[in-house]
């Protein structure tokens, strides 16, 4: 079985080398792997008919998929362009100098990395650059925002280096009073600011004075708001952090993947070693935690370091931040415990703290319908891990499909219809009642409809052959 483009579609397609390749490689996977590429297509069918609501994801544009398609795979290329352990890389080298030109300009950073394979690596890398085993590190707790790899002892980050926690105060919000008392008596050597659940404006001015104060480093992990700080909507780490590290793949829309950048800090000596931070880092990633970097990401980031420099990336970016702060509004109007009252960025926190309705219940009943969300601990919750009591929203997905206030608005009601028709049988099970399955399924369908993943092709709209 292949598919084709419908007329339409194979009349605007760009006439590429490229093209031709990448179109030969999935008719090649759809005649000798068909099993498997009907659960690729059955995946693309699922997004393309979801409300994809979850705060760690994006949609990656057609052009970005393509790099990561790309024979760069082909190449090895230990090293840094320029100085490679490995012969072949005369043109992969401008690939890798063209990320790392774009992201110096969109972040507007003096030192940027491009090859870490994730942010949690990335994180990894900055730690062993300028840890030893052992030492104090100060970072968010996990429950109240934080990250595993800012100190839970479960992971690397708490079990090789000692850990120390700050959080939130009664209203949700950081305690950087906690964060100061805390630095001031572990002396940690690091500090580590930037959340996964936290829907306020992290203030980076505060924490690097906090830094300062306790003669600690500080890492500014924006792997959540990265894209809002490329387009002036939260204010930028950079300058105030002495290293800034984000995934890729979020909120800026590209391929899995990470940054580590350094500004006014970058040429800062670190101990006794002589070396600048930015040659620390560029060490940590290779030879010491890394080794080849995945070409074919470098070229994906490449191009998405390129889109989010744009006006029509600066707009999605308005519409992600413009979103959640209407949703958390109806939500709250509809009677529904908000943390911190509102969002400063894409991240909606629920709060079903007392009552019957676990994370868990309410994930899958609304995945059950087509909207897709997730489970998150919140501060003070009862309930383990694995069920939480709390509910983390994210809006860049459907920002990017287009939504505006009025379907926010119809995204609302359709969570409080699901919420109110659900049945809990306990912390992990449910019942809905079919008639409330089936309308607000249909209701999602028209609007993912409406609002089409922008560049991608419905299934339905694929031609195939037997």
């Amino acid at each position: 079985m292949v598919f084709q483009l419908d007329s339409a579609d194979q009349a605007g397609r760009a006439r590429s080398p490229l093209g031709s390749f990448l179109r030969g490689g999935a008719d090649a996977l759809a005649q000798d792997d068909p099993l498997l590429h009907r659960a690729l297509t059955a995946e693309h069918q699922r997004q393309d008919g979801t409300l994809m609501m979850v705060a760690s994801s994006s949609v990656v544009d057609p052009s970005v998929l393509a790099c990561m398609a790309s024979v760069a795979m082909n190449v090895t290329a230990e090293g840094y362009p320029g100085a490679r352990y490995h012969a072949g890389c005369r043109e992969i080298d401008p690939i890798e100098q063209l990320a790392i030109d774009r992201a110096l300009s969109a972040f507007r950073a003096k030192y940027v990395n491009v090859q870490a394979h994730s942010a949690t690596t990335a994180n990894y890398a900055v730690l062993s650059a300028l840890l030893d085993p052992g030492d104090v590190i100060l970072g968010m707790k996990l429950d109240q925002g934080g990250h595993l790899t800012h100190g839970y002892p479960v992971a690397y980050s708490g079990s090789y280096f000692r850990s120390v926690n700050y959080g939130v105060d009664a209203q949700g919000r950081i305690d950087y009073e906690q964060a100061r008392e805390l630095a001031l008596e572990h002396r940690p050597k690091l500090m580590i600011c930037g959340a996964t659940a936290y829907p306020r404006a992290i203030d980076f001015a505060r924490f690097r004075e906090i830094a300062d104060e306790a003669g600690a480093l500080l890492l500014a992990d924006i792997s959540h708001i990265a894209g809002l700080v490329v387009a002036g909507l939260h204010p930028s780490p950079i300058d105030h952090a002495h290293i800034t590290t984000t995934c890729t793949h979020k909120q800026l829309g590209g391929p899995r993947g990470a940054l580590i950048m350094s500004g006014r800090d970058a040429d800062t000596r670190i101990g006794d070693s002589g070396q600048s931070l930015a040659q620390r880092l560029r060490r940590a990633v290779f030879p010491y935690f890394q080794g080849a970097p995945i070409l074919p990401a470098i070229a994906a980031k490449a191009r998405m370091l390129d889109m989010v420099q744009t006006d029509e990336y600066r707009a999605t970016a308005g519409r992600i931040a413009d979103n959640a702060a209407l949703l958390a509004d109806a939500l709250a109007g509809l009677g529904y415990k908000v943390i911190t009252g509102g969002t400063d960025n894409h991240i909606v926190l629920l709060d079903f703290i007392g009552t019957p309705l676990s994370g868990l219940v309410v994930e899958r009943a609304l995945e059950d319908v087509g909207i897709v969300v997730n489970k998150n601990h919140i501060p003070g919750d009862p309930r383990p891990s694995a069920v939480t009591s709390g509910v983390r929203i994210g809006t860049n997905s459907i920002a990017q499909r287009g939504f505006g206030p009025t379907e926010m608005r119809q995204c609302a009601r359709l969570i409080d219809t699901v919420l109110r028709a659900v049945r809990p049988l306990g912390d992990r099970d449910y019942e809905l009642e079919e008639f409330t399955r089936q309308s607000v399924r249909t209701e999602v369908r028209k609007l993912t409809t409406q609002f089409p993943v922008p560049r991608y092709i419905p299934v339905d709209r694929w031609e195939f052959e037997e």
